[in-house]
């Protein structure tokens, strides 16, 4: 191995190892990374930022914008309006609700596609005798697999779509991933519907009679004892009484920082006092508003009714990448910035009983909200939350909103489907024409792109291209080929998508597609075949992020709702990644063959 190679191998292991520890951001890494390899002239210094213009990026971000768009004016609430017929019965509600999630994730980000079907498929579980981890692990895998339908369904497909541009001189189409992805989605949509009970721990699918009708555990949260109120000098037996009549838990009661499981029985409650619940977000309100206790962090003393008409109790999921994850609650400052409070928080369908200034947030975690009404959408963009339910909708949708903004994404797909101008440019004059049309407000046109994922596109390019520059990727071919064991073209497409799902169960999977489709290329060169197969290959592994939380974001939004434990999704991802092999294999080779 040269000097070039052995750094290309080192900087490409080190950022793996990265990315696997978590301990920083992966767009941070990418970007460390991209800096490392033009220091050591991996990369050259003139080209070393091109990737953030290369168009695979540029459709990326123009995708983020325009889903957010039809979430915001409702488009995709036209459709999840089904899923209110499907609750009778766990196999069919499975079945609606992830045929329609692979089907929006088709033609948009598969993360916003989660994001509108998630609190509909929580709340339908409501009239069902199931708890929604019965549902959205399903829903998740299902708008994974839905991306692979067409170009742009995940970035895997766009950035492979970029490779195949490089080689053949032609990108791959916006439907030319059709025919291999909808016979993996609608196998694995099947499997999901018949399977996925009897794999996905019982536990996590029975409905507690003691959940709120969001069906998630209660929250916890602290409150205080205000001077000059009712509180004040109530004795064990009322405060006892009273929190029975609103089904809420005095866990501790806290005076001068000593913990008392319960009050003396001759003493009452003081001034100061603060009082550890366990409760529905219903609950808290009714027992706040007769104590006229002071909740969280709230500063001001009065509180008359925690729900009257300019507040929201808010409940939302915290999502990979949210700027809280890593932070405990007062480095927020939500208060001075939103005039808003975080009253509890759940992890994995159990309530923190700690305090609450000590909490470190982690994606999945389940946070209540307490605020201003007309703050709660722009605090949910700012801190990266996804909303699962609130006592009013932030604002109504529009259906000739919805429409209109259904025909402008309508018309840019036609625009790159019949080669009238490259899919980047479609998509950016869309995102503009949503703009004009009044459909997206200015201050909303970056809320909806996901940076780290962008920044992380951009900086692994000219990585990725250095991996291949430096004859790295003809070694790891080579080796791959001189196996002792008898590989042929069909086993090296089998044994390369095993890779490549290995390596999306810890990685980000636009990083996956950008490290192993330069090996494809090259194994393809190797073999004198085809290279659109192996290309098709690791476009649908490096999207079948299935067996961890960490593979994919969908899978790390669905934890704390559903109440999963890491070891929860290898049960059911693991069978359907074998079925995704079995299905995908042969249709690559019946629509893309090897001697084509």
């Amino acid at each position: 191995m040269t000097f070039d190679q052995m750094a290309i191998v080192g900087l490409i292991a080190a950022a793996l190892a990265l990315f696997v520890w978590d301990r920083w951001r992966y767009d941070v890494v990418a970007f460390s990374t991209l800096l490392a390899a033009v220091v050591l002239g991996l990369v050259p210094s003139h080209g070393a930022f091109s990737g953030f213009g290369h168009p695979a990026t540029v459709t990326v971000a123009a995708i983020l914008i325009l889903s957010h768009t039809l979430a915001r004016t409702g488009a995709s609430e036209i459709l999840a309006r089904l899923i209110e017929r499907s609750a009778t019965g766990m196999a069919r509600h499975i079945a609606v609700l992830s045929g329609l999630g692979a089907l929006m994730s088709s033609v948009m980000n598969n993360v916003a596609a989660l994001g509108l079907l998630m609190p509909a498929a929580i709340q339908t579980t409501a009239k069902t005798r199931y708890h929604a981890g019965a549902v959205l692990m399903p829903l998740s895998f299902a708008t994974i697999l839905g991306g692979l339908i067409t170009l742009l369904g995940t970035p895997p497909n766009i950035i492979i779509a970029a490779f195949r541009g490089s080689i053949v001189g032609e990108p791959f189409a916006m439907f030319d991933f059709t025919p291999v992805g909808l016979l993996v989605a609608a196998a694995g949509v099947a499997f999901l519907a018949v399977s996925a009970r009897y794999l996905i721990p019982r536990r996590r699918q029975v409905q507690d009679a003691t959940r709120d009708h969001m069906n998630i555990d209660k929250f916890v949260t602290e409150a205080t004892v205000v001077k000059g109120t009712d509180a004040e000098g109530m004795t064990r037996g009322e405060l006892r009484m009273l929190a029975t009549d609103c089904d809420v838990l005095i866990i501790n009661v806290i005076r001068r920082g000593r913990r008392m499981n319960r009050l003396p029985r001759r003493d009452g409650l003081k001034a100061g006092d603060r009082l550890l619940l366990e409760s529905t977000s219903d609950g808290l309100d009714r027992l706040t508003t007769a104590m006229d206790l002071k909740v969280g962090t709230m500063k001001g003393a009065k509180s008359e009714n925690m729900i009257d008409e300019d507040m929201d109790l808010v409940e939302a999921v915290v999502r990979p990448g949210s700027r809280m994850i890593g932070r405990e609650l007062m480095s927020l400052r939500l208060r001075s910035r939103y005039d808003t409070d975080i009253l509890a928080v759940s992890r994995q369908g159990r309530a923190f009983r700690g305090r609450m200034g000590r909490f470190k947030f982690r994606p999945g975690d389940l946070v209540l909200f307490y605020g201003p009404r007309d703050h709660m959408p722009d605090l949910m963009a700012r801190m990266g939350c996804l909303t699962l339910q609130h006592r009013t909708p932030f604002g109504e949708t529009n259906d000739r909103q919805a429409h209109l903004s259904i025909a402008v994404f309508a018309a840019a797909v036609a625009l790159a489907t019949l080669n009238l101008m490259p899919i980047a440019v479609a998509l950016g004059i869309a995102a503009v024409a949503m703009i004009v049309l009044g459909l997206l407000p200015v201050r909303e046109i970056y809320d909806g792109i996901d940076w780290p994922v962008v920044v992380l596109i951009g900086a692994l390019i000219p990585v990725g291209a250095a991996f291949d520059s430096t004859g790295t990727t003809d070694l790891i071919a080579q080796g791959i080929l001189d196996s002792p064991l008898p590989l042929g073209p069909v086993s090296v497409l089998i044994f390369l998508m095993i890779v490549t799902m290995a390596m999306s169960a810890v990685l980000n999977n636009a990083a996956t597609a950008v490290i192993m489709g330069p090996v494809a290329i090259t194994l393809s060169e190797r073999l004198a075949v085809n290279p659109d197969p192996m290309l098709m290959g690791v476009a649908v592994a490096a999207s079948c992020a299935f067996v961890t939380p960490i593979g994919h974001q969908n899978n790390a939004l669905v934890m704390g709702p559903g109440g999963y434990a890491f070891g929860d999704y290898w049960r059911l991802g693991l069978p359907l990644q074998v079925l995704v092999l079995i299905v995908a294999v042969p249709a690559i080779l019946m629509f893309w063959p090897l001697s084509g």
